[in-house]
Parts: C-alpha cells; sequence; structure tokens
C-alpha cells in the first residue's frame, strides 16, 4: 500500500508520526525492511519543538523552561539509549520475528487496515502494562527510574531514556506475534514512542475532551510527580483509557513536584544510569531470608519488610525543591571548554597550522574559569601549580606560533637564539 522512496519520510509526515496522525495507507509494509526508521527521522523535530518550547517558554515566563545542565544529562541518555542499536538490531522486534516465524497461529493480511488498527491497540495496550511492571516491580524499575530522574519537564525530559530498558520491554509485546506480521508491529513501536515525545511539556495545559481519551501533558505530568496523589498512576502511552480501565488513573490537581521520591543527586550519565542496580544488588544481599531477597527484586521500589507490595504512600519523602549542581552560565563555559579541548585536540592529530593558536586559546580559557571561580582543583593545594602549569604552556604556545608563522626568509627564534649560544 504505502510507498517511502528510500524509506523517508515527507515533512507533513515527520510533523503527524509525533501525534499518532499517520494513515494505514501510507504506513503499512509488506517486509520489515521497507519500514521506515521514524524515530532516527524525527531527530530534527524533536530538536525543531524543543527550541520551540524554549522560546515560547521565556515568552510566557521570567526564563526558560529547560536547564543546560539537566538538558545535557537527558540528550546523554537518550544517545546512550540508542547505543546497542549500532551492533544489533531492535531487541524488541528481533524477539518478535523469532515469534512470528516459529509460533504464528494467524497471519492476518499486512496491508488491511483492520490489522493495522489492531497492532495499534496491541502495542499500546502492551506498552501500558510493560511500564506499568517497570514501576511495580523493582528489577525493571532500575532501568525505568533512569527516566524519572529529572527534577524538570520538558520536552527534553522524553529523551532521557534507559540503555537497558529494551530488554525488559519486549516481553509484552510478544503476544502480538501470534498473529500480526512484524512489519506492521515495527510501525507502531515507533509511532507509539514518538507520541510519548511531545506530552511532556508544561505549556500545554488541558485539551478538553480529549483528556478523556488521549495521554495528554496533563495526565503524564501527574505520572512524572512525587506528590503522593501522583505516585503509580497515568501508564498510557497514548490512550488514558486503560488507566481509566484497569483502576490507575488520576487527574492532576495539587501542582506536581516532579522526579524521584529519593533523587540521585547527579547530572553524570553514568550515575544517572547504572547507580540503581548496585544498590539494588546491596538490598537483596542485606535481605534476611530467601523469601524477602525475592521480594526486594520482584516487589515494589518502595517495599520493605512488613509493608504492601508496592509500600507504603506514608514512607514517601516531602516534597522538596529542585537540586542544583552548577549555574547555567558554569555549565555553557565548561561545556565550550570540552567542545574547545576536543576541536583542539583534532587540530593536533591533524597537524593543522592553527593548531597552536587553538590550544592557546583552550589555555586562556581554562585560566579564565580558574581564576573567576568557575572551577576549582579536587585538592586545593594544586591550584597555584595548575595555574603555573597552564601559564607555562601558554608561552610556550606563543613561542611555538611564533616560530611557525615567521617568513621562512627570517630566522625563527629558535635559530636565532642557537646562533647567539
Amino acid at each position: 500500500m504505502a510507498h517511502v522512496e528510500g524509506n523517508n519520510v515527507t515533512v507533513s509526515q515527520g510533523v503527524r508520526m509525533l501525534f499518532s496522525l499517520m494513515t494505514p495507507n501510507e504506513s503499512s509494509f509488506a517486509t520489515v525492511q521497507e519500514v521506515p526508521k521514524y524515530v532516527n527521522q524525527a531527530t530534527p523535530y524533536f530538536f525543531g519543538l524543543i527550541l520551540l518550547e524554549i522560546v515560547l517558554g521565556w515568552l510566557k515566563t521570567d526564563g526558560p523552561r529547560i536547564k543546560i545542565n539537566d538538558f545535557i544529562t537527558s540528550l546523554s541518555a537518550g544517545m546512550m539509549s540508542r547505543l546497542p542499536q549500532l551492533v544489533m538490531r531492535s531487541l524488541e522486534l528481533s524477539a518478535y520475528i523469532y515469534v512470528w516465524n516459529n509460533f504464528c497461529l494467524l497471519e492476518l493480511p499486512w496491508d488491511s487496515a483492520w490489522t493495522w488498527w489492531l497492532a495499534f491497540l496491541g502495542v499500546d495496550m502492551g506498552y501500558y502494562w510493560f511500564h506499568r511492571f517497570a514501576h511495580e516491580l523493582n528489577i525493571l524499575w532500575a532501568a525505568h527510574q533512569v527516566h524519572h530522574s529529572s527534577e524538570y519537564y520538558n520536552l527534553s525530559t522524553a529523551l532521557r531514556q534507559s540503555v537497558t530498558q529494551q530488554v525488559s520491554s519486549l516481553a509484552f509485546y510478544l503476544p502480538l506475534a501470534l498473529m500480526v506480521p512484524p512489519s506492521v508491529f515495527a510501525v507502531h513501536i515507533q509511532f507509539n514512542l514518538l507520541y510519548q515525545f511531545w506530552i511532556h511539556t508544561e505549556l500545554v495545559k488541558d485539551l478538553g475532551p480529549l483528556e478523556w481519551i488521549l495521554n495528554t501533558p496533563s495526565h503524564h505530568r501527574v505520572h512524572h510527580g512525587r506528590n503522593p496523589y501522583c505516585i503509580d498512576k497515568n501508564y498510557a502511552g497514548i490512550l488514558i483509557i486503560w488507566d481509566r480501565m484497569f483502576g490507575t488513573f488520576a487527574p492532576e490537581s495539587d501542582k506536581v513536584v516532579y522526579g524521584l521520591t529519593h533523587p540521585i543527586s547527579t547530572f553524570e550519565i553514568w550515575t544517572v544510569e547504572f547507580l540503581y542496580y548496585p544498590y539494588l544488588w546491596q538490598r537483596f544481599w542485606e535481605a534476611e531470608g530467601i523469601s524477602n531477597k525475592l521480594s526486594v527484586i520482584f516487589k515494589g521500589p518502595g517495599w520493605t519488610p512488613g509493608k504492601p507490595r508496592l509500600g507504603d504512600i506514608a514512607d514517601i519523602p516531602q516534597v522538596g525543591n529542585h537540586f542544583f549542581i552548577l549555574s547555567e552560565m558554569t555549565a555553557l563555559l565548561l561545556t565550550a571548554y570540552v567542545l574547545l579541548s576536543l576541536t583542539s585536540l583534532g587540530f593536533l592529530i591533524d597537524q593543522r597550522a592553527n593548531a597552536a593558536e587553538m590550544e592557546m586559546l583552550r589555555c586562556v580559557l581554562i585560566m579564565a574559569l580558574q581564576q573567576f571561580g568557575y572551577i576549582k582543583p579536587l585538592v586545593p593545594l594544586l591550584a597555584f601549580p595548575i595555574e603555573v602549569s597552564l601559564t607555562d604552556t601558554y608561552i610556550i604556545t606563543i613561542v611555538s606560533i611564533t616560530d611557525v608563522q615567521l617568513p621562512f626568509k627570517h630566522k625563527t627564534l629558535f635559530e636565532s637564539f642557537s646562533e647567539e649560544h
């Protein structure tokens, strides 16, 4: 039915796929190989909407809705979450194809609108149950907590994904493989993920009657909250009807405070991604008896001996203010310094003529950052030796620039020095 040249989407399709507005006619394919990589092609639309959110947030409030330090962490997590696909096909899709090839009971036609809509509902319901289990089973929460670790709620938060989550999500979609072709599943698993991008914003308030059917920014804000009324609520992907049917729905009421009930208090990406695993192992190891050990793994993150399966809401700490490590200016300057350092290293490796100027600029910048208190050595006694070292590097760089750039018909500084001595 659908034919997409070079597996590329049009601008119209690129916008509509973010809101699950694609039709069966334009998104049905005979084989998995024909299915466009919708998620990969959505990148410019992601950043376009993030920029729009920043501008609108600036116009409506006293400042942007996105913090640089938090944005960098979310972007880093998003990039890490895609790394496994550099060496292997999507785990969800690979497992799905295996079940389809070996255990299919009924082969539905790939070009039927009924098959398309069945897959839409099946994937969305599968996501609901995966998402719910990811909150209610501690072993799955270890991966999913990455997405909830931000204390801000904006479009960049949608990018904060776990590198290990795919391993745990694939099982929830496998029943569909008994009858829905892999090419149809490959479309909807991407659409379901893409829809959830735009609902991570505070700019969109109430959508009227749509609030009864769709997962909206208002509903998802509740899901990201650590207020008592927000805990374990609103797991929906696209349709909020699943939460209404299974008793996990809560409307937005009090102002939502975002983040984990026990904040991790760091922007360092490796800690954000993997800190919970050693914590979980420690709890498992310290638990007494096999029953308590298994409960640590397979009950909720808030469970302790003598408590309900999901823990006690009364044990949740009082919500507080945002966690800060770096000011916006510090984060921007350090980011610029890292980029400049990498650029300087590249110039040196390429042996470019202006490598010395670039290295000198890097030295000046790091001296300025230290001089004006934006950064400090881990050991205060090293502050003076570091400045001396940087000054020496700066002087040597100037000499090198002079030596390189003097016309060849004139003597270089080093030649003159050699003749005099």
